[in-house]
């Protein structure tokens, strides 16, 4: 069985290339990407969904992406061009320790959806 997430978005292009432009994920769904649309991404064998339909769901869902180094992980991505948030959440600027036993960082897509990653902080994974 997968469960796999669906996130809103305002425009499916920008989303799209968001995704896998910065963040690594491969498109496995080649439709046309003319708004409504619904995308299939795919990370490091994770599936995940974008949509542009008014139904599927509501836009600043919060997704946790499991993932081996995430401050090798967050370097990328600056290099990429990713451009923390203007607020007060530590784990928006940097890999943070969390008291749960997980090393985080988070991004904010196009539309506001939080992606988490995260390791587990003694191990390397989770």
């Amino acid at each position: 069985m997968a469960i796999i997430p669906v996130l809103r978005c305002g425009h499916i292009g920008p989303s799209v290339e968001f995704y896998t432009k910065v963040l690594d994920f491969g498109r496995i769904s080649h439709a046309d990407l003319s708004d409504p649309c619904h995308v299939v991404l795919r990370r490091a064998g994770d599936v995940l969904y974008l949509s542009s339909h008014a139904g599927d769901g509501p836009f600043g869902v919060r997704v946790v992406v499991v993932t081996e180094d995430v401050d090798v992980l967050f370097k990328k991505f600056i290099a990429r061009g990713l451009v923390p948030p203007k607020r007060d959440s530590p784990i928006h600027h940097g890999p943070t320790d969390q008291t749960w036993g997980t090393r985080e960082f988070a991004v904010d897509d196009p539309d506001g959806n939080m992606i988490v990653f995260a390791q587990e902080a003694d191990r390397g994974g989770l």
